[in-house]
This record gives structure tokens, sequence and C-alpha cells, in this order.
């Protein structure tokens, strides 16, 4: 590719964008963590709490990226998205949906920051000026 041509989100690996943007998200300050982020689990089928400590920046970064690419997903969405396998013991596993309180939580942090906004038809979508925030930090990856 060459240089001149603008990067957007959908061009660069998710891996490292939410690697980058998570650290922008950690910098601008404009986040507050909650109080209970250090004790949390991220859905009823885990057994402990993330080990990494910037884990909201990183979710939050993560469920922006998602925001742009398909617009009008909302918490019951990203529930499904962030689910993984509950480990019944003895029992055969099953899905289980994350948690509701993180993903609403994240989501309107991210609509104070006025990244998204409310989607008239459910869920939330992107803004204007979210999705060039977000292709900035694209194309400095």
């Amino acid at each position: 590719m060459e240089n001149d041509v603008a990067k957007t989100v959908k061009d660069v690996s998710p891996h490292e964008f939410v690697k980058a943007y998570s650290a922008h998200l950690k910098r601008s300050g404009k986040m507050e963590l909650p109080e209970w982020t250090d004790i949390v689990k991220t859905g009823r089928f885990k057994e402990l709490a993330p080990y990494d400590p910037d884990w909201y920046y990183i979710r939050a970064a993560s469920m922006a990226r998602k925001i742009y690419l398909r617009q009008g997903i909302g918490v019951g969405g990203f529930q499904k998205i962030y689910g993984g396998r509950k480990r019944n013991g003895s029992r055969p596993p099953h899905f289980c949906k994350s948690s509701g309180a993180i993903a609403r939580h994240i989501l309107q942090q991210l609509q104070s920051m006025n990244i998204i906004e409310i989607e008239p038809k459910g869920g939330r979508r992107i803004t204007s000026q979210g999705q060039r925030d977000l292709d900035q930090v694209a194309g400095r990856v």
C-alpha cells in the first residue's frame, strides 16, 4: 500500500488497532473507570477477574471498533459477542452471555465522549467525530 492512501479501521489488523486505540483512550483521560473494574468478572461463565489491569480500555476499544464496522449493535449484541463457554463441571458445557453491566457502562462512556450515538432503530452507531477519531488511530497503526 502507498503511504498517501488514507487508512481506515478496515485496513489495519484488528489486534494492532485495538491495542493502539485502547492506549489512545487511556492517554486521553476522558474515560473514567468505574470503581469495580479490579474485582468484577467479565461474565458469569468466568472463574476469575481479568489479569490485565487495562482490560476495561481494551474492551472499550474493541467495542468501538465493532460499532464502527457494524452499526446498530446494542448491549444484548455485545453480550453475545463477548460470551463464551460455561464449564459446568461434570455436566456438558453451554454457551453463556457475558456481563451486560460492563457493556452498558462502556457504551455510555463512549457516548459521553461523543464517539457513538443512539441509533433510532435500536442499538448504537458511530458519530462522524468518532469515525474520524478511529480512522486517525488506524492511520497511525
